[in-house]
């Protein structure tokens, strides 16, 4: 942590947490809730982009998270702001996009007692989002605010909301400031490389499925070289068509709504028989990233680009 510094607000102490982190624009449609944090926001770099509508907000929110990898940041009021804005998470959710949604919300003192527009952030968004968090204290402001940088972007990256009493937003803390959190990149050991090496090499008719997040260009040609290499089918999971040209030799088809039924019938047969999972990460796909039954590869590039394609090419090429 830095030195604290003179006494501050909350939103102030939010609006520099973002800063701190990189934050060069937020989506929002303005609420009297968190005007506070507008105000706060007013004093730094960051741009804010306006919307008619929270779904709007939301969806532009995501589609920043997913085209740059860092958390798009939205901003909405409660009660029906935070309900409009739910498609845009349940996305992010499906989608793995790292996404943080600040909502206003009614003062402390009022909070259970039906006020004007309350409705139960936890309750509402529990199911949608990584982590939903309410911020009481001030002082806890830039500590919660780098906790939902590190979980929406750890892991499988995805939604993470943050409700903001309107009363907290004004109250005053010495709270020193928070460095950005370091993400450490998950990669592939050589040990589990060898044991899906070992288990295409056992197949008789391999699948592989391509999904999850944290994907790239270059991973998606790593995908490429890997799959000829192995001369592998490889198939993809709903929304994740690009991860393979769709005119490239290997391409099988995509497992989404649709799916050709002999594409169906194969990864049924494939999926009947499990050996072995040498590791697992979550994937919206059903089948457990990076593990391996009998006749099916599953690859997600939460890893590092190139490791387990690179190690996993067969001796000589």
């Amino acid at each position: 942590m830095t030195d604290a510094r003179p006494s501050r607000t909350a939103a102030t102490l939010i609006a520099e947490a973002l800063v701190s982190n990189g934050v060069e624009r937020v989506f929002c449609v303005p609420g009297e809730s968190y005007l506070a944090l507008l105000d706060a926001l007013y004093d730094t770099d960051i741009e804010v982009t306006v919307f008619r509508h929270e779904g709007a907000a939301a969806f532009a929110a995501e589609a920043w998270g997913k085209l740059t990898g860092r958390p798009g940041i939205l901003m909405v009021t409660r009660g029906p702001g935070m309900t409009n804005a739910s498609a845009g998470l349940h996305v992010a959710r499906q989608d793995s996009t790292p996404v943080i949604a600040f909502v206003g919300q009614v003062a402390r003192s009022v909070r259970g007692r039906e006020a004007f527009q309350e409705v139960d952030t936890g309750a509402m968004l529990g199911e949608v989002a990584k982590l939903v968090e309410t911020i009481d204290d001030a002082a806890r402001a830039p500590e919660i605010v780098s906790r939902a940088y590190y979980v929406a972007t750890s892991g499988r990256p995805g939604p993470v909301v943050l409700a903001l009493p309107e009363d907290m937003l004004s109250a005053r803390a010495d709270t020193p400031d928070i460095p950005p959190p370091a993400l450490v990149p998950a990669t592939a050991s050589p040990e589990q490389a060898a044991a899906v090496a070992a288990a295409l090499a056992g197949a008789s008719r391999p699948l592989v499925v391509a999904g999850g997040p944290h994907w790239s260009a270059q991973a998606a040609a790593d995908l490429a070289r890997f799959a000829e290499a192995w001369d592998l089918p490889v198939a993809v999971t709903f929304r994740r068509q690009d991860r393979l040209s769709n005119d490239h030799p290997c391409y099988a088809g995509d497992l989404g709504v649709g799916m050709n039924p002999a594409l169906a019938a194969r990864l049924a047969a494939a999926l009947a028989t499990q050996t072995f999972r040498p590791y697992a990460s979550g994937d919206p796909t059903g089948v457990a990233i990076g593990g391996a039954v009998k006749n099916v590869l599953a690859i997600a590039c939460g890893i590092a680009e190139g490791k387990v394609f690179g190690a996993s090419a067969r001796p000589g090429v």
